[in-house]
């Protein structure tokens, strides 16, 4: 079986980067006083709150890792763990296993903040961005190029590469018979973590990416990949492992899925 990694991020906007770019908001305004007033500027600009991708700090890595040893999955590190740490893991993982990535929007939003973040923080990632160069497989199947199988964006690849047919995954996850998002969605984010509730974004990503799985094991039947059989194996695989669990997000989790 090819190691297959479905991954979310969760972020925060950059308060140090935000200090560098705008020297007017100096050392005597706290980190909460910083985001606030780059929120209020960004919203008086363009209408909204969301900043551009290279301010959003990386503070939840979520990810689902299936293999021949399971189903797994976890956020990496801990809620208090530097950004770099958390780059570091996630690029370590590919490194070691050259796994398949899988993601929603991934080339939208979560690969080019990884890219941003680890290019300030000075991260390597040289398994990533090979093309080629060190492995002639990477030439005809890597991780960057969009319409290869290395990653997977499924909202990307479901749309049939057209922004206008992108559809959400929460409403995919629902139709599709799935729990989707509970008590949380990625506008709120920030707010939930400043008040430190960093353990419910925590869940609140865990529960994504599983979402984000299941949705991809449909996808892998749809297409023929999986037999009814393996489909159903796969799903019981996702319910049985989270049925074990006592955390309380899967509890409702596996409460919403009835």
């Amino acid at each position: 079986m090819t190691p297959t990694l479905v991954f979310d991020l969760e972020t925060i906007p950059d308060a140090e980067g935000l200090r560098r770019l705008h020297p007017e908001w100096g050392p005597g305004m706290s980190d909460t006083d910083v985001i606030e007033a780059a929120l209020a500027a960004r919203r008086e600009t363009h209408g909204n709150d969301f900043l551009p991708l290279h301010l959003h700090k990386v503070a939840v890595v979520g990810c689902v890792f299936r293999d021949d040893n399971g189903f797994r999955v976890k956020t990496l590190g801990a809620a208090d763990d530097p950004e770099p740490a958390l780059l570091n893991g996630f690029f370590k993982t590919i490194e070691r296993y050259t796994p398949r990535l899988v993601s929603w929007n991934g080339s939208g939003f979560d690969l080019p903040v990884l890219h941003y973040r680890s290019l300030i923080h000075g991260v390597q990632a040289p398994r990533y961005w090979d093309m080629g160069d060190d492995d002639r497989d990477f030439k005809f199947n890597n991780y960057i190029s969009r319409y290869h199988s290395r990653h997977i964006d499924l909202m990307d690849l479901l749309a049939k590469y057209n922004g206008r047919a992108n559809a959400p995954m929460d409403d995919l996850a629902k139709l599709c018979g799935f729990p989707g998002k509970l008590g949380m969605d990625g506008g709120q984010v920030w707010k939930a973590w400043s008040e430190g509730r960093a353990d419910e974004v925590r869940a609140y990503c865990e529960t994504d990416v599983v979402n984000t799985w299941l949705v991809y094991c449909r996808f892998r039947f749809m297409k023929g990949e999986l037999d009814h059989a393996a489909y159903e194996a796969e799903v019981r695989l996702v319910r049985d492992t989270l049925a074990a669990s006592e955390a309380p997000h899967w509890k409702e989790y596996m409460a919403a899925w009835g």
